[in-house]
């Protein structure tokens, strides 16, 4: 039987923050402090120089010992084929939903099969995100869609995670759950 996304220390931590807050970092270091095999699943796309740079720091920095899967969109098959039991991050559902909405993808359909990627995982598993709703109010249309899509998905991410950890300024705030 598959563990349960709500099962905290077996299922989903949720980590989220803003830009700079040290989620990705905090979240690699909740999976590391697990046993190997440790999967990173990445759904960056690098469609400008900028964006090639910051992937390749954040490959950079990770410490040897990670398997890394692409999914920039596909995110619900690759938490299927991650080994079972493996310590899995994935770095981020912001990004995901940008490349989803990019691509005109089914928000609902595809956050409905995420939920059941999570829902029917065994192994730990840290979800970043980032919290956009903090920020000022975008000042056009497609920024307040994206803002409001990834409300709704962090929300409904935070819903079934064992744990929430919100980052701020470098230092985790337990929201749900226990370190």
């Amino acid at each position: 039987m598959a563990q349960s996304a709500t099962t905290g220390d077996e299922g989903t931590t949720f980590v989220l923050g803003g830009a700079r807050s040290g989620k990705s970092r905090y979240a690699e270091s909740l999976v590391t402090a697990r046993p190997h095999p440790w999967v990173y699943i990445a759904t960056a796309e690098a469609r400008d120089g900028e964006m090639a740079a910051r992937i390749a720091a954040h490959r950079a920095h990770r410490q040897a010992g990670w398997q890394t899967i692409e999914a920039p969109h596909e995110l619900p098959d690759a938490l299927r084929a991650s080994p079972h039991g493996a310590a899995v991050l994935v770095d981020c559902l912001t990004l995901w939903l940008s490349n989803l909405m990019h691509a005109k993808f089914k928000i609902e359909t595809m956050t409905e099969r995420l939920e059941q990627a999570l829902a029917e995982r065994v192994g730990p598993t840290v979800v970043v995100s980032n919290e956009v709703g903090l920020g000022l109010v975008p000042d056009n249309e497609l920024g307040r869609a994206f803002r409001d899509a990834q409300g709704v998905l962090n929300q409904r991410l935070a819903a079934h995670a064992g744990r929430v950890i919100l980052m701020v300024a470098g230092l985790p705030l337990y929201v749900k759950g226990s370190p």
